[in-house]
């Protein structure tokens, strides 16, 4: 029998346990690797070469969708299912244009996980029960490839917004991209002139409003 090989990322260790004895239950599933952090998520696709990718959107780092840009030009890229909270179909409609093959919510049933990822398998697009098709269609057809606000911004930029709104300092940041705080400085200097935004707590609010990250409860 062969075995499909699922990777999971979950920004939530206890989410990334409950899914991993779940996926454990099934006898042609093998989870190869788990991940908390979006470029973490992009270094073990390429060391594990899995055939399915559980993604969260909300990741640390790299969002779900930036992890999906970052993956979606290579040969063997994983058919990849995304995992959120989110049912909205603006956020539906983005994963699937940006390459998702299935979308799953949450809270759904391990019954409807099992069905994604055999669906998924068979290289047939899933969406999850509680979504409704043709609302998800319009909004990809309205979007027409595109990312709506955070198009204006360059993937790099994308990146250091999100880092810049989850409250990591410039020297930070620096660290965590491997580059120096001067070219993180020209990075923000350019995404604030880009979005019309010169203050953090305006770029919190767009970055939460552009789906990068979630807010605080």
């Amino acid at each position: 029998m062969n075995r499909r090989r699922v990777l999971i990322a979950d920004d939530h260790g206890l989410v990334r346990s409950g899914i991993r004895l779940l996926l454990q239950s099934l006898p042609d599933v093998e989870v190869v690797a788990e991940s908390g952090d979006g470029l973490e998520t992009v270094d073990l696709v390429h060391r594990h070469r899995p055939d399915l990718l559980l993604l969260d959107i909300s990741l640390p780092g790299l969002n779900g969708l930036e992890v999906l840009q970052r993956l979606q030009d290579r040969p063997d890229m994983p058919r990849i299912i995304m995992l959120s909270m989110h049912a909205g179909p603006e956020y539906v409609a983005r994963a699937l244009n940006a390459g998702a093959a299935g979308y799953l919510i949450k809270d759904a049933a391990f019954d409807e996980l099992e069905q994604a990822l055999a669906t998924v398998a068979q290289n047939r697009a899933y969406l999850s029960q509680a979504l409704d098709p043709d609302v998800v269609e319009r909004f990809r057809s309205g979007m027409a490839g595109g990312e709506g606000e955070l198009e204006v911004l360059t993937p790099r930029q994308r990146q250091i917004l999100q880092l810049i709104a989850e409250g990591h300092g410039t020297r930070r940041i620096g660290e965590m991209l491997h580059v120096s705080v001067k070219t993180v400085e020209t990075h923000r200097a350019q995404l604030m002139d880009r979005l019309g935004i010169h203050d953090v707590a305006g770029l919190v609010r767009f970055a939460i409003r552009a789906g990068l990250i979630e807010p605080q409860a």
